[in-house]
């Protein structure tokens, strides 16, 4: 029997893809690496030829995803992805037909979330889906803090009124951190990476887990979400998302908060109403004074948010967990599940049902 086929289909940046595909090669897997986001494809090329095979396409078009997996008839065991490529039913039919020879066993994020791949299909199809949980907990963690440490301090009016020339200063005094309460939807690693920072700050920390979440001693529980937007001068979304958590936070969730109210939100862009967002960021009458959003429903190519040109809307595109330990953790984490699974060895590996 040759070697299992993995297709990569968003290599990880710099000098961090060969370490990922050494880390995959060692483990003895075929690879394919789609050079579409690479920044140097041809320099990829000549360092890798002779023991990586290469593609180029789109991977969030459907269609090209389908048409590189069955490709020749050969298929592939495994796919690796970090940039969360939408997986769906039509795909995992293909990707596990009679076309190919060898049928896809095997999804692998790297990444704490797997909401862009169809559990459902993919179990039914006997294809395991895992991820890297709690790999960019402390990146995201600070990043929270970063989001709500430029709103408080109003750094970007500050940075745009001297780019103009112009000598900017508040109308009013900030409040420090330690004046404030943060509010943590979501106490999984991410939630109390951020809550032991919070609470070092001087910050009062209370939090909301829809599930029973281990005790953080700095951590106030809340018994209800619309609780901990009551009584919070900021909240902090991080919480995964599924159908339960979909638009978990809309216009009701949101006229609930306190006036002068921060929303953060670095978990995934479908859990916040998008546009009740906006809407309330547009009305001065609105308690909510400012957000920082880092994830959309719409991202990458298809980036298109109503939060586009809203005042006190502080957007970044989906990288909060990239800081160079995190991305590596993912990455070749995720390389050791993959080639796991695929021998054989689950034990220990997370392997998310749907």
């Amino acid at each position: 029997m040759g070697r299992m086929r993995v297709l990569l289909l968003d290599a990880a940046p710099g000098a961090l893809l060969d370490r990922e595909l050494e880390r995959l090669l060692g483990h003895g897997l075929a690879v394919t690496l789609n050079l579409r986001r690479v920044t140097d494809p041809a320099g990829v090329r000549a360092a890798w030829a002779g023991r990586v095979a290469f593609a180029d396409f789109d991977a969030f078009d459907e269609s090209a995803l389908v048409a590189e997996t069955v490709r020749g008839g050969l298929g592939y065991h495994a796919l690796k992805s970090r940039a969360g490529v939408p997986l769906r039913a039509a795909f995992l039919a293909a990707a596990t037909g009679p076309a190919v020879a060898n049928r896809l066993r095997v999804i692998g994020r790297a990444g704490a979330g797997t909401d862009h791949v169809d559990l459902a299909a993919a179990a039914r199809r006997g294809v395991a889906v895992t991820h890297t949980p709690g790999s960019n907990a402390n990146a995201v963690a600070e990043f929270a803090l970063a989001q709500l440490l430029a709103l408080t301090r109003s750094l970007a009016a500050h940075n745009e009124a001297a780019h103009d020339g112009r000598w900017s200063t508040p109308a009013a005094p900030a409040a420090e951190l330690s004046e404030l309460t943060l509010g943590i939807a979501g106490l999984g690693r991410i939630g109390s990476a951020l809550a032991v920072r919070a609470a070092a700050l001087g910050m009062a920390v209370q939090g909301f887990s829809r599930r029973p979440a281990p005790a953080e001693p700095v951590v106030r529980q809340v018994a209800s979400l619309e609780g901990l937007l009551a009584t919070s001068d900021a909240v902090s979304v991080h919480l995964p998302l599924t159908e339960q958590t979909r638009s978990m936070i809309g216009r009701a969730e949101l006229a609930l908060m306190r006036p002068g109210a921060i929303l953060l939100n670095t978990a995934r862009g479908g859990i916040v109403d998008e546009q009740a967002l906006a809407d309330a960021l547009r009305d001065p009458a609105h308690p909510l004074a400012a957000a920082a959003v880092d994830t959309f429903a719409h991202e990458h190519a298809a980036f298109a948010s109503p939060l586009s040109g809203v005042p006190g809307a502080l957007l970044t595109p989906h990288i909060a967990g990239m800081t160079r330990r995190a991305m590596a953790e993912a990455a070749l984490r995720c390389a050791d599940h993959i080639a796991a699974l695929l021998t054989g060895r689950p034990h220990g590996i997370p392997v998310v049902a749907p």
